[in-house]
């Protein structure tokens, strides 16, 4: 088990980041972490296939359909759609992603509040994609209170690990 820290820090080297699940209805955690991409100065894709753009921006229905290849995705919906949009970065050949989950990367925790699917996490390994299966990039993108605690809970919990 390796600790998380390296492969967020080669995520957040990225540039190009799309954020899947960006939602209209109310806000989410995945509108927050696109906000805090854009605000740090990345180039952020917005993707929902139900919605045409999202705060002011051009939201695209899938990742083939942005305007260039992102350097990484980050996922924040149901494991089904991380499923598909994990095929969608094999065929496209990203090499990064990262799915969401409230606490941690300890597989099955918090099965109803996490983006991650093992059968993507599996797909990701096999295709050389880099992965993080769960976290947060808001406990480390220049976190709030609220979300450095968070980070260092699960740390201390042990629920910041990654199998390799």
């Amino acid at each position: 088990m390796a600790k998380i820290d390296g492969l967020v820090e080669q995520f957040l080297a990225l540039k190009k980041i799309a954020v899947v699940g960006v939602s209209d209805k109310r806000d989410t955690g995945c509108n927050l972490n696109y906000r805090k991409f854009k605000s740090c100065g990345y180039q952020v894709f917005a993707v929902n296939p139900h919605l045409g753009t999202f705060d002011g921006d051009a939201c695209y229905p899938d990742l083939k359909s942005l305007p260039e290849k992102p350097d990484g995705v980050f996922i924040l919906a149901n494991p089904k759609v991380t499923d598909q949009i994990v095929q969608e970065c094999v065929d496209l050949g990203v090499k990064y992603v990262w799915m969401h989950c409230m606490m941690g990367t300890r597989p099955g925790l918090a099965e109803s509040m996490t983006s991650v699917s093992q059968e993507a996490v599996r797909l990701c390994k096999e295709n050389g994609i880099q992965v993080i299966p769960g976290s947060c990039p808001n406990q480390f993108l220049k976190p709030d209170i609220g979300h450095g605690m968070m980070r260092g809970l699960w740390r201390l919990l042990g629920f910041m690990s990654v199998q390799e």
